[in-house]
């Protein structure tokens, strides 16, 4: 499976970015989509339409955390490297696309008003986020190839 593409038409499909990424993965690690757009749905754009951090990459680290995260949660070896992953995922977003900001990624000087846009040709026409959203996807499939989880 193509998961870039997955998590691009879940976009398409109404799915928020966060909700996009998140659930592209979400077999993975056994949770049922239902569930994973529950859990995931909060996070779109930058945390609530508040404009901070991408959702593509609040929903690319809610992968990473369930795929590679720790639960034992005074070992600080294991805090640590995971924190680690989180950051070089994150960079490498950043490199490709220029920040992790929502607010920098489509131009906007603040929070958005809660009340989310209908999706029409004209949105989809005008957002980026499509292309964060394979980003963030691509670096998640290109770590999982190289780093198998347990």
């Amino acid at each position: 499976m193509d998961r870039k593409l997955y998590a691009h038409e879940l976009f398409l499909e109404g799915c928020n970015c966060s909700q996009a990424v998140f659930c592209a993965f979400c077999d993975l690690f056994g949770m049922e989509t239902d569930v994973a757009l529950k859990l995931s749905s909060g996070f779109g754009g930058g945390m609530g339409r508040l404009r901070e951090t991408c959702g593509a990459v609040t929903g690319m680290i809610m992968v990473a955390s369930a795929l590679y995260g720790y639960s034992e949660i005074n070992d600080h070896t294991l805090k640590s490297a995971h924190y680690r992953l989180v950051q070089d995922l994150c960079m490498k977003f950043q490199t490709e696309a220029g920040s992790i900001s929502c607010r920098t990624l489509l131009g906007l000087d603040g929070p958005s008003q809660p009340e989310s846009p209908p999706r029409t040709a004209e949105f989809y026409r005008t957002r980026p986020c499509p292309q964060f959203i394979m980003l963030a996807a691509k670096i998640l499939e290109d770590y999982i190839a190289e780093h198998p989880y347990d």
